[in-house]
């Protein structure tokens, strides 16, 4: 069906189309150059003060927030690089690509490698079993057949502790830095000179801080571990804690069916807009107005705010919000560990369904 513009479509009307929906949202997909450039300098000038006070505040526990300050910071650049890959930073498609390289560098991101990995798996195929596979929940039969080891370390994945010790193993370390033919069996020249790329900025930036250690008359290893790994360890737990949350969720249904996965629609259904207070989501850069951004990847991290409020008020009751807090983070985590396709619901290790109502909402 259709639906009239501004009349919001009501919980038993049936799910308008996705044309219909990014009809809209299309007043808020231009893009603009200059406020992209402008978010880009300001975030490169955040990480360069964060990092110099790694090298250049004396006290030991200044470097390590000005490390975590940088971790910080490059998951803002992060934001600011993965709209440029979904070509929605700027109107200029060479521009934007350059851009999201430049974006992607401090957290050591091969661009051409999360283009495949996000556009075309992960919103291609959101939350479809053996497809989609960032936070694929494993099945009861598919968790009773692993190792003890291989157990152990979805029990620690799950725990709702270790979202970077995940990321960096799972995603990053395993499909996007020098994947191997098993985790990308497609194999072309631009991965790599991508990785190289992110290979020859992760040394520099080392180089630079053992340098600027020297300078200073510092030990290089305490400089390089607030300036260098931490803000990498960081920026891995900041990353999987938000596709965590993004797609977690006991309301939020995976399918193995690919044709039960398209009636339902799935970038309304497989999506969460997690909320926080004190303008948390806005120095987010917005990324946890994430329904929006799956309805319609064209759209600006500066205008999702507006188009995921014109989605909520024309589809009410249909889009999960949650605000967040961490006893519905821990409880989620408790919760949502195993995936059972034929109660469709998520279920903890000792085979309890969560069902929606387990839930606080705040």
């Amino acid at each position: 069906m259709s639906a009239l513009p501004h009349i919001p479509v009501l919980p038993h009307e049936p799910l308008p189309h996705r044309k219909t929906l990014r009809t809209w949202l299309i007043p808020l997909s231009t893009r603009t150059t200059l406020w992209a450039l402008v978010l880009l300098a300001f975030d490169y000038a955040l990480l360069v003060t964060a990092l110099a006070g790694t090298v250049w505040l004396a006290a030991g526990w200044a470097k390590l927030l000005s490390g975590l300050a940088a971790g910080f910071v490059t998951g803002r650049l992060f934001v600011i690089g993965h709209d440029a890959c979904h070509q929605s930073l700027t109107p200029h498609r060479r521009l934007n690509k350059w851009l999201g390289r430049l974006a992607f560098l401090p957290s050591l991101t091969p661009y051409s490698l999360w283009d495949i990995g996000h556009n075309v798996i992960h919103h291609g195929y959101t939350n479809l079993k053996g497809v989609d596979f960032v936070w694929a929940p494993l099945t009861p039969i598919e968790y009773a057949a692993l190792t003890p080891f291989a157990r152990l370390k979805e029990r620690i994945y799950r725990s709702g502790w270790a979202p970077g010790l995940y990321y960096m193993t799972e995603i990053w370390w395993q499909r996007l830095f020098f994947p191997n033919h098993k985790a990308m069996p497609t194999r072309r020249p631009i991965f790599m000179k991508d990785c190289l790329l992110v290979s020859a900025f992760a040394l520099a930036w080392a180089a630079a801080l053992a340098a600027a250690a020297v300078a200073t008359a510092q030990p290089i290893l305490p400089v390089l571990l607030a300036g260098w790994v931490l803000p990498f360890l960081f920026w891995n737990a900041m990353i999987g804690f938000v596709v965590y949350v993004h797609h977690t969720h006991t309301q939020v249904r995976w399918h193995e069916e690919k044709a039960a996965w398209t009636r339902s629609q799935p970038f309304v259904s497989t999506t969460v807009h997690l909320t926080f207070r004190f303008g948390i989501g806005a120095v987010l850069h917005h990324i946890m107005e994430h329904t929006a951004h799956h309805v319609d990847m064209s759209i600006p991290l500066y205008r999702l705010k507006d188009a995921q409020s014109k989605l909520e008020h024309m589809l009410p009751e249909r889009i999960i919000v949650q605000p967040f807090s961490w006893r519905w983070y821990f409880q989620t985590a408790r919760l949502c560990k195993l995936y059972d396709f034929k109660r469709n619901d998520w279920i903890d290790f000792s085979g309890r369904a969560a069902g929606a109502s387990a839930l606080p909402v705040g």
